[in-house]
């Protein structure tokens, strides 16, 4: 079993609320536009780390992390990516991977909508955490938690961080 803590576009910002909110994750994903490696270095220092680069993040940080991740978490395929859409409305950049070779789990972020819902036709849960920055038109400041056991998710938790 691992608790995931999951979130995208913080923009160069995290929120102090997101250390106390994943402090019991095994594991935080970050699905892009970081906007600095201060973030990564506060996030490395909670639980083990998997980055992709986004949009806004430098050449640096692209060549450190890439623009697709795509690694197993128990018995879970998981695709993390920063643009990438949502079920019938994936991007171009990813469409034919997925549909090519479905993951059970898709991560990305760029909307700042936080979005939650299974693919049936991929057989995929897609998870858009929102975004968790100041940086954005977002009315709500967003964070996931989620419990994956074996090849099932529990307990996904959605956290609205308030914007003041």
């Amino acid at each position: 079993m691992k608790r995931i803590g999951i979130l995208s576009d913080t923009h160069n910002y995290l929120d102090p609320k997101i250390l106390h909110y994943f402090k019991d994750c095994d594991e935080i994903w970050h699905a892009g536009d970081v906007g600095s490696f201060d973030v990564i270095d506060q996030l490395q220092a909670l639980a083990p780390l998997r980055v992709v680069a986004g949009n806004i993040d430098g050449s640096d940080m692209r060549r450190m992390y890439g623009e697709v991740l795509r690694f197993r978490c128990e018995e879970i395929e998981v695709l993390l990516k920063h643009i990438g859409g949502y079920p019938g409305r994936y991007d171009p950049s990813i469409r034919g991977s997925l549909m090519a070779n479905p993951p059970q789990l898709f991560v990305c972020g760029h909307s700042h909508i936080l979005k939650i819902k299974y693919d049936k036709t991929l057989g995929t849960l897609c998870i858009n955490p929102g975004a968790c920055g100041y940086h954005g038109w977002q009315k709500e400041r967003t964070i996931v938690r989620l419990t994956i056991e074996g090849n099932k998710f529990t307990d996904c938790d959605v956290i609205t961080l308030n914007n003041s």
